[in-house]
């Protein structure tokens, strides 16, 4: 059905790599995709150290002395899926489908982020119709897990003075500015013992059904965090009952809102009526206090085999790993004073699990103020000191300052009031995008973010508005074709 939709070239090149496996560090088949793409269409096409891709289309007849303009996208998608749904994201295709006015896929993330994207700019290339200046397409590698591509960018490769990123995700919005972010990593080793005797019953319990969502643009939306409330219950409300922690996991991606925790556990089989009690318990007050936003949440029990579980984390272990995740920091730590609405600081416990006898714990921390970011790596440096943890720093990047004397922003912003008679939003967005990182190998070049609408981007209920991608379009094409009042 996408072959119906307009602008067709889009949506036939996004159709495509929708075909094409292409999570993050698995990008083998996308990246052949593109070049044999760029060859088929006679299009210049340059790969670097890294990965990253580079094609060049040279000026429309007549704008030839134009400045030249480089469309900017990731080749990765975050990969995402519902339990329940049999899907391998190394080998199986996306599977995308009409919805009304939007395109979702089949439970799974539709990689719309930033899909949609590099499929606009690859249409672009081979659109004889579109009036333009000199085109570079810079096409990035592993944005989702580190923006890998965009470190590894090289000075002096890209010959244009403006870039428009397409990576941002609401249509009528033009972006000057994102965070800067920081992985932080936390682990320390787990010691088992025998499970007791009277513990005859074996448990596994699930909480399941929330929304999640990008750790960046949905972590104000007061979604419930899986991993945290899981500890929440086993810390607040689960003591009553005698249990022994067996194993803990939850989330998938560091920056991805947890959607799913589970733990198994055992306990006497007399103390299981008083569990399910304290579960169904807790269930209300989950549905009270979050039900608004996540109405679908559910923690639920289920009894499994004794072979599922052969042993049991020590008291001492069990304490500090319920203790230590009950107590980890998560979600906005502070709104932005000069942009309403807008996250300054945020943190996302984004994964948890017990991996050879080690608690491992993942976060994203993002802030436009650097300072801010360093003030969240302290705390959560205190809280590892004192769980004995060992912890590593990695990652870390600029924000992208806004600029809002911006040559190539003014002409975006009055390409959009002409076209639509209303006037574009001008935003900062609490998520990174790659240009933060150009900056650096790039210290003068001119950037804005557009991009279509996308809803719930890094889980399986993203989807894309149709309407928007017309709309991201025609805005695109208006930019280029203006390119002679760039200076």
């Amino acid at each position: 059905m996408l072959s119906t939709l307009k602008p067709k070239s889009i949506w036939q090149i996004f159709n495509d790599i929708c075909k094409i496996p292409h999570p993050s560090h698995h990008e083998q088949m996308i990246t052949k995709y593109i070049v044999d793409f760029a060859n088929t269409h006679h299009i210049h096409c340059e790969l670097d150290k890294v990965g990253n891709i580079l094609l060049t289309k040279p000026a429309s007849k007549g704008m030839e002395n134009c400045p030249s303009i480089a469309l900017q996208a990731h080749m990765d998608m975050v990969p995402q899926k519902n339990e329940g749904t049999v899907h391998d994201f190394t080998i199986d295709p996306i599977q995308p489908y009409v919805d009304g006015e939007w395109v979702k896929a089949k439970g799974t993330t539709l990689g719309a982020d930033n899909g949609i994207g590099l499929a606009s700019a690859l249409a672009v290339l081979i659109d004889p119709t579109i009036e333009h200046g000199p085109i570079e397409v810079l096409v990035t590698t592993s944005e989702e897990t580190g923006m890998h591509g965009a470190f590894g960018l090289q000075p002096n490769w890209l010959k244009s003075h403006y870039l428009i990123n397409t990576d941002s995700e609401d249509e009528g919005e033009i972006f000057t500015g994102c965070a800067g972010g920081v992985d932080f990593t936390s682990t320390f080793a787990v010691a088992y013992a025998v499970i007791p005797e009277k513990h005859d019953c074996y448990i596994s319990i699930s909480l399941k059904g929330l929304k999640g969502g990008h750790s960046g643009c949905d972590i104000h939306l007061g979604r419930g965090n899986a991993i945290k409330l899981m500890a929440r219950f086993l810390a607040e409300y689960a003591q009553d009952v005698s249990f022994r922690l067996a194993d803990i996991k939850g989330g998938s991606l560091r920056n991805a809102i947890p959607r799913e925790a589970f733990v198994e556990m055992t306990l006497s089989k007399q103390d299981l009526p008083q569990l399910e009690s304290i579960i169904k318990q807790y269930q209300t007050i989950l549905n009270d206090e979050l039900g608004h936003v996540e109405p679908s949440i559910q923690i639920s029990l289920a009894e499994v085999t004794s072979d599922k579980v052969k042993r049991v984390l020590t008291i001492e272990h069990q304490n500090k790993i319920i203790n230590y995740l009950h107590a980890a920091p998560n979600g906005v730590v502070r709104m932005s004073d000069q942009l309403h609405g807008v996250v300054e600081t945020s943190l996302n416990l984004g994964i948890v699990n017990i991996v050879e006898n080690q608690l491992n714990t993942h976060y994203l921390i993002r802030s436009q103020v650097d300072s801010a970011k360093d003030a969240v790596v302290s705390t959560l440096i205190s809280l590892s000191q004192l769980t004995n943890a060992n912890y590593e720093i990695s990652g870390g990047y600029s924000g992208w300052e806004p600029n809002l004397n911006s040559g190539l922003l003014q002409l975006a912003k009055d390409k959009y009031y002409e076209i639509f008679s209303q006037k574009a939003k001008i935003m900062v967005i609490h998520a990174g995008l790659e240009c933060g990182l150009f900056k650096q190998a790039y210290p003068n070049m001119d950037m804005i973010s557009i991009g279509p609408t996308i809803v719930s981007p890094h889980s399986p209920d993203e989807r894309v508005n149709i309407q928007s991608v017309i709309r991201y379009w025609e805005l695109l094409i208006a930019i280029l074709k203006s390119a002679t009042q760039l200076k």
